[in-house]
C-alpha cells in the first residue's frame, strides 16, 4: 500500500487543545447585560426562525432523580450564534434550603471548532425567557385595548411577569393574586402600582389578560371565570399535573412554541397530551403572519409555553454580546 503524506504535517495525537479562554458570567452579569425589551424583541425574531426551520432544537433528555428532583439537557444551535447548552436542575426541596428551585448553567461554543468560549449561569434566564415568550403571547394576541392584567402566583415567574407586562400594553391595572394572600401583598410592594388581589376568581372574572405562574399540580383557575375576549398565558410546569383547566385548552384558540408541545413530557407539555397538533398554532407561525392570531374581541385566546432551548439560545446571546461590549465578567482558562 502506498504512503502518503499528512497533509496536517503531524500526526492527530500531537494536537492538545492547549489553555482556552472562557469568558465567564455570574447571575448579576447576566442579569446587568439583558434589557428586557431587547428581549422580547429577540424572542419574537427566535419564534420566526423557528417556525421556518432555521433552529436547531433537539429533543431534551431527563434525568431524574427520585424523591428530590430532576435535571434537563437543553440545546439549541442556528447560524450567526454559539453553539448552547443549558442544564437546569429542579429540585421543589430548595426552596426550604433557601434556594431557587430552578438552578441552571448555560455553556456557549464556537461553531466553527466546537471549543468553549462562555459559561454563564441560567438561572435568571430561565426565569425571564419563560415569562418573555409568555408576555410575548400578551403583545401579539391580547385585545388592542386591553387593560387589565391579572398575574396568578407569587413566585419567580410571577415576580418576572409584572416586569415584563407594563413593556407591552398600557395596562391601567395591573393585579397579582395568589393561593396565600401574604405572597401576593409582598410581591405587589416589590413593584410600584401592581395590586394585590386576595380572590383568584374575582381577579379573573375581570381581567382581559390572565398570566397564570405557579407551581400547581391542578387547575388554579375555572373556565367559566375567563371572560370573553381575554387572553390567558400558562408557564407553570408540574407533571402531571396542570395550573390550566384541560376544557379551557382543549376549547379555545391555542398557541403554543412548537408542535413538540403535543409530545409527552419531558419533551412535551402533559396538558397537551392525546391532543392532535393541528389544534395549536405556533408562535413564530403567527408572528411571521402565515397564520391567524385574534380574530375577534370576544374570542378567548390561549398560550401554553414548556420552555424550549431556542428561548435559551437567544436570551444567552443577548448577555454575552453585551457582556463582551460592557467589559462584564471574568476570564477562567480550561
Amino acid at each position: 500500500m502506498e504512503q502518503s503524506v499528512n497533509p496536517l504535517g503531524r500526526a492527530s495525537a500531537e494536537i492538545a487543545k492547549g489553555a482556552t479562554p472562557v469568558l465567564t458570567l455570574s447571575e448579576a452579569d447576566v442579569t446587568e447585560c439583558i434589557d428586557l425589551r431587547a428581549l422580547l424583541d429577540a424572542l419574537a425574531e427566535g419564534f420566526r426562525a423557528l417556525a421556518l426551520g432555521k433552529v436547531v432544537v433537539p429533543e431534551r433528555p431527563q434525568l431524574h432523580i427520585p424523591g428530590l428532583g430532576y435535571s434537563l439537557s437543553m440545546a439549541a444551535w442556528m447560524e450567526g450564534m454559539n453553539l448552547t447548552v443549558k442544564i437546569v436542575n429542579v429540585f421543589e426541596g430548595n426552596l426550604a434550603l433557601g434556594l431557587p428551585s430552578h438552578l441552571a448553567t448555560i455553556q456557549l461554543f464556537d461553531p466553527a471548532s466546537g471549543l468553549p468560549v462562555c459559561i454563564m449561569d441560567g438561572t435568571y434566564i430561565t426565569a425571564v425567557r419563560t415569562s418573555g415568550s409568555a408576555v410575548l403571547s400578551v403583545r401579539a394576541l391580547a385585545r388592542e385595548d386591553a387593560r387589565v392584567a391579572t398575574v396568578v402566583g407569587a413566585g419567580v415567574q410571577a415576580n418576572q411577569h409584572l416586569r415584563l407586562l407594563p413593556l407591552v400594553r398600557d395596562f391601567t391595572e395591573i393585579r397579582v393574586v395568589s393561593r396565600y394572600a401574604d405572597d401576593a401583598a409582598r410581591l405587589a410592594r416589590l413593584h410600584p402600582g401592581v395590586r394585590a388581589m386576595s380572590s383568584i376568581e374575582e381577579a379573573v372574572r375581570s381581567s382581559d389578560v390572565v398570566c397564570l405562574a405557579t407551581h400547581s399540580y391542578e387547575p388554579v383557575i375555572e373556565t367559566s371565570w375567563v371572560r370573553a375576549g381575554t387572553h390567558v398565558s400558562s408557564v407553570g410546569v408540574s407533571t402531571p399535573g396542570s395550573e390550566i383547566p384541560g376544557d379551557l385548552i382543549r376549547n379555545v384558540a391555542l398557541y403554543v412554541e412548537t408542535a413538540d408541545s403535543f409530545k409527552p413530557a419531558p419533551v412535551g407539555c402533559c396538558e397537551l397530551a392525546g391532543l392532535d397538533p393541528s389544534h395549536g398554532t405556533e408562535l413564530g407561525s403567527l408572528l411571521l403572519g402565515r397564520q391567524p392570531g385574534r380574530t375577534s374581541d370576544r374570542q378567548i385566546t390561549v398560550y401554553k409555553a414548556m420552555g424550549i432551548a431556542m428561548e435559551d439560545m437567544v436570551a444567552a446571546d443577548l448577555a454575552y454580546r453585551n457582556a463582551r461590549r460592557l467589559g462584564k465578567g471574568a476570564i477562567a482558562t480550561l
